[in-house]
């Protein structure tokens, strides 16, 4: 079985090395009906006089090409801007789609054998390396040795895999010009799904969906013999696979809007946007279905489930944040800080996240009901600030890029603005509640530890205190973990739910009889 592993191991070295070097194959060459065809009618003639100077060059490198593309384009909006013409500037990022127009790389030629030799190879060693672990050992959850390795205890191994998630978040977001051999790679499965070429969000959702599954696999092995975590482990693959990427992407076939049917307001941000209200409006019965559904989850499916389930209901086996955090961060679980200090920090942040949300929804709404006489176009801008500092930077490159520095849950605990509304409701009016049976605790710690949430799941089975925290997420794995059998998941009755029992004596609190 070692050498099975140690082959997997290989083969995910030898196919993310493939991926990472994929965006230095090929050239680049610009024509003016590339430009004609991958720029807007009304931005035509004039992209076609700006990039003029690169007709006809060879670019070896997408460095090269997107350099000289910025300096072209860059002078000209520059320009504009030194003179105030603010209506004549481009604002349009260009970039992307004629970088990957231009190309000619073998990727482009070859899309499904690279993307065998790439995502194929990683996804094929991550299962040989998954599937026999713990094969002869007895069931029962394994966290030997994680504070002696460089991967799990940010060891220098750690490190790299921190760096090189942020560095691919940061192109991915920001800078996509720089990855089209790899959007190339998987555009004969978008075309396959949607029927439309693949962009790098779509790349992104086939890599995303893939890690959840193969990683997933990980979570069968390391919790079997533990039903709760096999279950719950499915049905974030499951609705990561189906609802989350094949749904959306067969809509789209259908011509009808993309929509991921999972995902809730204030987490699915934009969703109250003109854009996405005149597209719903404008696709018949569908899209006021989709709008519909949309708000019902947010007014009662939300308020429902969180009262009979907890907020673990979402965030522990639907949500697709936390699926990836419970499956591809599952290894660095045990790095996430349960000081008093991170806590303070947690309530404020994730609560501020959620009022600015709340606060850019009813402006963006009031807005669009006025005809956007009200703030005209300011609503942009701060769509614009909550894309880019919530949407990509702690969602994106913070909310992931962090596992191996942080724990797996920086996003989640930190800023997801519908983990602060589940977790409201889950904290004030629920039946969810983890249990403890004070009088069995040897506070060994291992719940504290394994706490991706920062909580101090130890403190509250000393005291036999029911653990009733806006952050739980009910993934289970304190009562994994515990040799004693002290925690449990319930859900009670709502009577009595928040108590005090800070003395203990074997399974009762001290009673006093007036």
């Amino acid at each position: 079985m070692k050498i099975i592993q140690s082959i997997g191991v290989g083969l995910f070295l030898i196919g993310l090395a493939i991926f990472t070097v994929m965006p230095f194959l090929g050239n680049y060459t610009l024509s003016e009906e590339l430009v004609l065809a991958n720029t807007k009618d009304i931005h035509q003639e004039k992209m076609a006089e700006i990039l003029k100077p690169m007709y006809g060059e060879t670019y070896a490198s997408n460095f090269s090409f997107i350099s000289a593309f910025n300096e072209n384009f860059s002078a000209y909006n520059d320009a504009l801007k030194e003179e105030s013409k603010w209506d004549e500037v481009i604002w349009d990022d260009y970039s992307f789609p004629l970088t990957q127009s231009s190309l000619s790389s073998p990727v482009r030629d070859n899309p499904w054998l690279f993307f065998g030799l790439s995502i194929g190879l990683a996804v094929l060693g991550g299962l040989m390396y998954n599937l026999p672990k713990h094969q002869d050992e007895p069931a029962g959850v394994k966290n030997n040795g994680i504070f002696h390795s460089s991967m799990k205890n940010r060891g220098w191994m750690g490190m790299i895999t921190g760096a090189y998630l942020i560095l691919f978040y940061i192109i991915l977001y920001w800078f996509p010009a720089y990855i089209v051999n790899q959007v190339w790679m998987v555009t004969p499965l978008s075309m396959i799904l949607s029927g439309n070429p693949a962009s790098q969000w779509f790349l992104y959702g086939t890599i995303y969906t893939l890690a959840i599954i193969v990683m997933g696999v990980r979570m069968f092995r390391k919790y079997r013999g533990n039903k709760y975590q096999q279950l719950r482990t499915a049905s974030v693959m499951f609705f990561q696979t189906a609802f989350a990427f094949l749904i959306p992407e067969i809509l789209v076939l259908l011509n009808q809007p993309y929509f991921d049917f999972k995902n809730i307001w204030p987490l699915d941000y934009d969703f109250f946007y003109d854009y996405q209200i005149e597209t719903f409006l404008s696709s018949g019965g569908v899209g006021m279905f989709m709008l519909i559904w949309g708000i019902l989850l947010i007014v009662i499916g939300v308020p429902t489930f969180t009262y009979f389930f907890g907020k673990r209901w979402y965030c522990s086996w639907v949500c697709g944040c936390g699926g990836l955090a419970e499956t591809v961060g599952d290894p660095y679980r045990q790095l996430s800080d349960k000081s008093l200090k991170a806590w303070k920090y947690e309530r404020v942040i994730v609560h501020s996240v959620l009022v600015l949300a709340v606060v850019m929804t009813a402006l963006t709404i009031a807005n669009y009901f006025s005809g956007f006489a009200l703030l005209e176009n300011a609503t942009n801008q701060l769509h614009s600030f909550y894309g880019f500092a919530i949407g990509s930077v702690f969602a994106g490159v913070v909310g992931t890029g962090f596992y191996p520095f942080m724990g797996n849950r920086v996003w989640c605990r930190f800023g997801c603005p519908l983990a602060a509304y589940l977790g409201l409701v889950q904290r004030f009016k629920s039946r969810f509640r983890i249990t403890t049976n004070g009088g069995q605790c040897i506070s060994c710690g291992n719940c504290s530890t394994h706490c991706e949430m920062g909580i101090d799941v130890r403190w509250y089975a000393q005291r036999g205190q029911e653990i009733v925290r806006a952050s739980c997420v009910g993934c289970g794995v304190c009562s994994s973990v515990c040799p004693r059998g002290v925690l449990k998941l319930e859900n009670g009755s709502t009577e009595n739910r928040i108590n005090e029992m800070p003395i203990i004596i074997g399974n009762d609190s001290i009673k006093i009889n007036a």
